[in-house]
């Protein structure tokens, strides 16, 4: 169940970013992460006020990434549901949270390793950038790695 929480998560939060795609979205981000770059956070509370102002300032977007998520998931959970539980199917989607939520350690909730999970969670609150090398060098590895390799490493 959580794997199927986590995958209609990652595709609602693909489409968002598919509709912000090329807007001031991408520039205030950027700036965002650069402003942290060095410095600790202190706090969850700029998270907050960052996403609050994005939900602010683009509603329209939001619902309609919600809108076309439920479709989106419910097609690739008929479609798709009993290959999720494979192997590949695993290593695939395990890539795809790496990339686009790898620096929150998606993936590795989504692969059962809570305690890396929480790690990169931790290492994300002290210093993002990290957290986000850390995420794309996994969406690599998983990438590179035949299905029998990640079955036996990464799957628990």
């Amino acid at each position: 169940m959580l794997k199927k929480l986590i995958l209609v998560v990652a595709i609602f939060l693909v489409i968002l970013l598919a509709l912000s795609f090329g807007e001031t979205v991408f520039r205030e981000v950027f700036a965002w992460i650069s402003s942290l770059t060095g410095v600790l956070i202190r706090n969850f509370g700029d998270l907050y006020f960052a996403a609050m102002g994005y939900l602010r300032a683009h509603t329209g977007k939001v619902v309609l990434a919600l809108v076309l998520t439920v479709p989106a998931s419910l097609w690739i959970l008929r479609s798709r549901g009993e290959s999720l539980g494979r192997p590949a199917g695993q290593r695939k989607i395990a890539i795809v949270l790496a990339l686009f939520l790898g620096w929150l350690g998606a993936h590795r909730f989504y692969l059962g390793q809570i305690g890396w999970g929480l790690g990169l969670l931790i290492l994300c609150w002290i210093f993002m950038p990290l957290a986000v090398v850390l995420g794309l060098i996994d969406a690599i590895r998983y990438l590179f790695m035949d299905d029998d390799t990640f079955a036996t490493t990464q799957l628990s």
